[in-house]
């Protein structure tokens, strides 16, 4: 999983997480129906922004969902996820975005696409992604020249930015490339009045993600002697900070702007979520919650007891699994990935868990504003969250 907006699942609470987790599946499906199952790695957080913009304009969200068969991810469960155009738009952009980012990194020689093999089948991998992203593009009536263009374009601009280059001239073809997708959501909506300020926060996305990027990458890339934006154009850290604390804001102040018919997953993610996102990059924040703790466990650390005291023992379970038949299970689960990145059942005692990419990340203390609905007024800076709080 790869993107800026990685929620914390307390923080979201269990209606929005459902939420949530509905249009990631539904991107990944979309993935795997439109072009087979190995096109699914490139499943991202930042992607799914574009169903969840496409579900929050449309009138009811009932049209926009279908039952998804058992998932080994999911703990071989069904589930509700993201159906139709939206989801067929978050899996263009996210293949023809992943293309973007594999020739980048073909360009730097990183690791071991530095060996002349490896660098030939990421390129030919790269070219069917930015192809198969087009196709489906096209299917929803959406043209991803833009967005090869801007990959283009990039490649030039960076070869020539230098010390002095205004940051912003750096990232101008990513906020060209995500303005044009979060526009095209209003068109899919049936909502042409919001073209134009979803382009404006989709640019202020595009250049908050190029940003973080930047900053994240900032000491890895010195490191390889990686080419990095802020490195290269001489712009400190307090100046990114300063111009990603404008988009943060730019970004709020466009989806007022914007008619939305349900706007409470689209405001988290894209007001409260971000700007965890930009204080987790810059190292000023940090969750309240201990390790992968689950959300609705009273053992997990954050359950009864407080900090420092032991939690009760869990009480006994009759439908543990044996030996072989748990590590059966376990291999299962090792295979697919899901205790990495899913929730999952322990392969012996059947007890809920979340995988390691679960963690808390960036939510800063949650008893202080777990909900969008509880902390308006309060530390939103009087947000207006379509609740009626």
């Amino acid at each position: 999983m790869f993107g800026i907006v990685r929620p914390c699942r307390h923080r979201l609470g269990e209606q929005l997480k459902t939420q949530w987790m509905a249009h990631l599946c539904g991107l990944c499906l979309a993935l795997r129906k439109d072009h087979g199952q190995f096109a699914r790695i490139v499943t991202n957080y930042d992607g799914l922004l574009i169903s969840v913009l496409t579900e929050a304009q449309a009138p009811s969200a009932a049209g926009g969902r279908r039952t998804a068969g058992p998932c080994p991810l999911r703990g071989m469960r069904t589930a509700s996820v993201a159906d139709g155009e939206g989801a067929r738009l978050s899996a263009a952009v996210s293949l023809v975005l992943a293309s973007a980012k594999v020739r980048d990194h073909v360009a730097d020689g990183d690791g071991l696409l530095a060996r002349k093999p490896v660098a030939l089948a990421a390129r030919r991998v790269a070219s069917s992604w930015g192809a198969a992203g087009a196709r489906s593009g096209s299917a929803v009536g959406f043209d991803t020249a833009v967005l090869v263009d801007a990959v283009d374009r990039q490649l030039g601009i960076e070869a020539l930015a230098g010390p002095g280059t205004p940051i912003l001239t750096v990232t101008e073809p990513t906020e060209t490339a995500t303005a044009a997708a979060f526009a095209h959501t209003a068109v899919l909506a049936g909502r042409p009045g919001n073209a134009a300020p979803l382009a404006e926060a989709g640019r202020l996305f595009g250049r908050l993600a190029h940003l973080l990027d930047a900053v994240e990458d900032r000491e890895t890339d010195a490191a390889s002697g990686a080419w990095n934006p802020l490195t290269a154009t001489g712009t400190s850290l307090t100046e990114a900070r300063r111009l990603a604390d404008d988009a943060v804001h730019g970004i709020r102040l466009a989806l007022r702007e914007v008619e939305f018919g349900d706007a409470k997953l689209a405001h988290v993610l894209l007001v409260h979520e971000l700007r965890g996102s930009v204080d987790r990059a810059f190292g000023s924040a940090s969750c309240g919650h201990g390790g992968a703790a689950t959300l609705s466990s009273p053992y997990a650390p954050s359950g009864p007891g407080g900090p420092g005291v032991p939690p009760p023992p869990e009480p006994p379970r009759r439908d543990r699994r044996g030996l072989l038949a748990g590590c059966a299970v376990w291999l299962g689960l090792a295979c697919t990935c899901q205790m990495c990145c899913g929730e999952f059942e322990d392969p012996w005692s059947r007890q809920r868990r979340e995988g390691l990419c679960n963690q808390c990340d960036g939510c800063g203390d949650c008893g202080d504003c777990c909900s969008c609905c509880e902390c308006c007024g309060n530390c939103c800076d009087g947000c207006d969250c379509g609740c009626d709080c």
